[in-house]
């Protein structure tokens, strides 16, 4: 079996302006992402997803032109059956034969950034395309089933202190979801604004009721602190994203200081940046997103330095139907894995590029029995949403 083509389109869906909603971000006013089509001479289609952002929306002819121009040909007439392989091609490029000959990288100068979101698209692809020719879904090539079933989370959480509470009453009662995640940080332009609505949405809520929060790396260090200081009694399952990736330092100040668990990794890349945020000690969730930090062949390398060094995963799923589906057979297989992001608010990119999803029963999700990733694409919402 060989690759016969690699083909990478920029989906664009506009949000209706009444489901649209405001965050650090700005006003979330589409659903954007890279899907990445792996065909093989044999007639077997993987699909993929590459993610030029970590929040929905972004821009992505650039990404969809470096896998289209620049990847592709690195593995077109290759056997899609080695997808470990075919990974150290990609990041190796031309000095691919030295890594895999020595047994260490070589990497090509984007060795970050898109290019690596642009090899997580056609990983994903491979696995897909891998678990399909065996018959078998993509957590039995991980080493097999360690869950039968995960919890999920519902993701959203943007409404002011007096709409918060029954904003995420809203998520709970869709799937039944025992926790639920909220945005903080330099979106409610004070640190106090972010504790008001943290605490609203406790009293709202109730003690049974999981809540994390996620500062999308907003804060400072020591407002980060003075935050996790003042919602001590609230009982977080995490505190996501305190401070940008680029303070380590910081973020590993803010985990000694408070007893809150600290979620991150949306944002990094391959398992050397994973390695450098362990070794920091400044983690107690590890968060890679499979469509950004180097695909399902990387994700499953994090996962085991997750159990490795004995802290939690739980991937950053916020996204397409693909990337979630990813992360969820990794999280199958993992035993670090314990929970399931679930985007709420209005994500089509999620709900409507698969013909059908996995459903949410009682708050969580069965580990899939069809083969590769186990979801069929809606071509008809490729074709309207496909942008030039």
């Amino acid at each position: 079996m060989k690759i016969k083509s690699v083909e990478a389109r920029w989906l664009h869906v506009p949000i209706p302006k009444e489901r649209q909603h405001r965050s650090d971000f700005g006003v979330h006013s589409s659903f954007d992402t890279a899907l990445v089509k792996v065909e093989t001479d044999t007639g077997l289609v993987g699909w993929g997803e590459a993610k030029a952002a970590v929040g929905g929306s972004g821009t992505y002819s650039s990404l969809a032109s470096i896998i289209n121009r620049d990847l592709a040909p690195v593995v077109i007439g290759q056997d899609p059956r080695n997808p470990a392989r075919l990974w150290e091609m990609m990041y190796n490029r031309s000095r691919a034969h030295y890594a895999l000959a020595r047994g260490h990288t070589f990497p090509d100068l984007g060795r970050r950034g898109l290019s690596v979101s642009g090899i997580s698209g056609i990983d994903i692809a491979l696995w897909d395309i891998l678990g399909k020719h065996l018959g078998v879904p993509v957590w039995q090539l991980l080493g097999g089933m360690t869950h039968d079933w995960l919890p999920a989370y519902a993701s959203g959480g943007w409404a002011d202190t007096d709409g918060i509470g029954a904003q995420l009453q809203g998520y709970i009662d869709q799937g039944a979801f025992k926790a639920v995640k909220m945005r903080v940080g330099v979106m409610d332009e004070t640190i106090n604004n972010s504790v008001s609505r943290t605490r609203a949405a406790r009293e709202a809520l109730g003690p049974d009721v999981g809540i994390m929060v996620d500062a999308h790396g907003t804060f400072t260090a020591r407002d980060a602190m003075r935050f996790a200081r003042k919602v001590t009694d609230c009982d977080l399952e995490w505190f996501e994203e305190p401070i940008s990736a680029d303070d380590l330092e910081g973020q590993a100040e803010l985990r000694r200081q408070t007893d809150i668990p600290i979620a991150a990794g949306e944002s990094l890349m391959t398992r050397f940046d994973f390695r450098d945020a362990l070794a920091a000690r400044s983690v107690d969730i590890l968060q890679p997103d499979p469509a950004i930090c180097g695909g399902i062949t990387e994700t499953q390398r994090i996962a085991d330095l997750a159990a490795t060094h004995q802290v939690r995963v739980a991937p950053h799923l916020w996204g397409g139907a693909i990337m979630f589906a990813a992360g969820f057979h990794i999280c199958v297989a993992s035993p670090a894995a314990h929970i399931l992001e679930y985007s709420l608010g209005h994500n089509p990119m999620q709900h409507d590029l698969a013909a059908e999803m996995f459903p949410i029963v009682d708050g969580g999700m069965a580990a899939p029995e069809a083969p590769g990733l186990g979801i069929d694409i809606n071509e008809d919402f490729v074709r309207q949403t496909t942008r030039d």
